[in-house]
């Protein structure tokens, strides 16, 4: 088969990469007890992040900000082709976008001591709430 441009190229690939999403999305949502159990412990991973971010800002001795702010940058514009113009010329454009920036800040230590410490007692107490939900989820939805 001659090559027939890239419309024809993307075309022929829309069903084959359709389907290959659709099982990537199938298989990142787990079986259906690791989603009672995500489901129930949601908040512990949420305050399990958290906690790993203080100890390492106070084991750095500073913290992060992180701001976005938008830069011009030269992207490129060019046309799709079209039945009227196969092969449009390329075309460059200042566009403004968005990007993240990590600034760092300082820390009251002592402050995020105490932080930390409130955080590790909150964890323990949501763990064991959670713990006959997730025992739950297991008996229901046993592997």
């Amino acid at each position: 088969m001659a090559y027939q441009g890239p419309l024809a190229y993307a075309a022929a690939m829309e069903v084959p990469m359709k389907r290959v999403l659709i099982l990537l999305a199938l298989a990142a949502c787990g079986t259906p007890q690791e989603q009672c159990i995500r489901g129930v412990t949601g908040d512990l991973s949420t305050l399990d992040r958290l906690i790993a971010e203080t100890e390492g800002n106070i084991a750095r001795g500073f913290g992060y900000e992180t701001r976005v702010v938008t830069m011009p940058r030269w992207l490129d514009c060019t046309p799709r082709p079209t039945a009227a113009d196969p092969e449009p010329k390329s075309q460059m454009c200042m566009e403004d976008v968005a990007e993240e920036v990590r600034r760092p800040v300082a820390l009251n230590l002592t402050e995020e001591t105490a932080k930390l410490a409130s955080m590790r007692d909150r964890r323990a107490q949501i763990a064991s709430a959670m713990a006959p939900a997730v025992a739950a989820c297991q008996q229901r939805y046993p592997e």
